[in-house]
């Protein structure tokens, strides 16, 4: 993964993205996004790491309308992972009612907008209350077209190869009939096609357990921006990486 851009971009303020440099470039049908760097923002700026998860959480809608704006009919974000559950208990626990909060504040909005709203991930573990939250959100916004969100909350990409497989098991299916297709119609994001583009916020390196099946062939950006000031002029960015670059899949390009 290599970084391409430094520095950090203002959440206010911003100009509308301008479309017309992407107008003769690819763009990826399917974007997933690490968010990564709440923490670090909040403590760059003296405050709590709670704060800097609320800051994150309210970019998710701008986020997603940038992405929209630009054309991506796929988008998927990467909110709590598996290994998350070991960070201390009341952070956890701040997490949780944060995604309940946003979950009642912006599904209508984003419902209004054409966002079909998927949960990728494990339900168990989450409450019931949390969980009756999460399905409500998916039934409201299942006939919308303009763009599908995966929200990756309580996922962990061996996991989710872990379930597939059980899956395949638990249909009786015929070893000798598993094949790459069959195991990706297993996995959480059955529906959705592989990601064209990964974008990882905070200037880390590393898919830290995200989509590690689906991304075999992904193209790779990684920004310093922390997550919360991740804006337009940064979807921007990122898209116009991915038009620059040169997708073999394996093989060699045509002379």
């Amino acid at each position: 993964m290599t970084q391409v851009r430094q520095g950090e971009s203002e959440t206010s303020a911003e100009p509308a993205p301008q479309l017309e440099p992407l107008a003769n470039s690819p763009v990826p049908t399917h974007v997933a996004v690490i968010m990564d760097g709440n923490g670090r923002w909040a403590k760059e700026r003296g405050l709590p790491r709670h704060a800097g998860h609320r800051a994150g959480t309210e970019n998710i809608r701008r986020i997603i309308e940038s992405f929209a704006e630009f054309g991506v009919t796929y988008l998927t974000l990467y909110a709590f992972s598996t290994e998350n559950w070991s960070r201390p208990v009341e952070e956890v626990s701040y997490l949780m009612n944060l995604l309940a909060e946003v979950i009642d504040r912006e599904t209508d909005n984003l419902n209004k907008n054409g966002a079909r709203l998927r949960h990728i991930g494990r339900l168990d573990g989450l409450s019931e209350e949390l969980q009756r939250a999460v399905k409500y959100a998916v039934d409201l916004t299942k006939e919308n077209t303009r763009i599908t969100v995966n929200v990756a909350f309580n996922y962990g990409g061996r996991s989710e190869i872990l379930d597939a497989v059980k899956s395949l098991i638990h249909n009786g299916v015929d070893p000798e009939n598993i094949d790459e297709a069959l195991l990706g119609r297993h996995l959480y994001t059955a529906d959705s096609p592989d990601p064209d583009l990964i974008v990882r916020t905070a200037g880390e390196m590393r898919l830290s357990n995200f989509l590690i099946w689906q991304a075999a062939y992904s193209e790779y950006y990684s920004t310093s921006v922390f997550w919360p000031d991740f804006g337009k002029d940064d979807v921007r960015d990122a898209l116009l990486a991915f038009s620059a670059r040169k997708r073999r899949f394996g093989g060699l390009l045509p002379r």
